[in-house]
């Protein structure tokens, strides 16, 4: 089986078991705390997904995007969209002074 899995999923999977064993429920900041991993806060989430939601709404409203139509495509656009893209977005709009 071993050849199946690469060592870090191996890993992964073999921290779940440990923590099964441990805890009622492995959360994945469970995991990632065995890890040692640092994962974000639901603040710094939050706010991220909110920077993204009214700026792009703002940015589609500028545009001539409906208000409700723009505010409906942000809220699919907030969560699929990569860091890298938004950054750019972002830099455009402030640049352009668009919102």
């Amino acid at each position: 089986m071993s050849n199946v899995l690469n060592e870090s999923a191996e890993n992964y999977l073999e921290t779940i078991l440990i923590l099964s064993q441990k805890l009622p429920v492995v959360r994945s900041v469970d995991i990632a705390n065995e890890l040692g991993f640092k994962t974000p806060s639901g603040l710094e989430i939050a706010n991220m997904i909110y920077e993204r939601h009214t700026l792009l709404s703002s940015w589609l409203i500028h545009l001539g995007v409906p208000a409700d139509v723009a505010a409906a495509d942000a809220c699919k656009m907030e969560h699929v969209i990569s860091k890298e893209s938004f950054e750019a977005i972002k830099r455009h709009v402030y640049e352009n002074k668009e919102v």
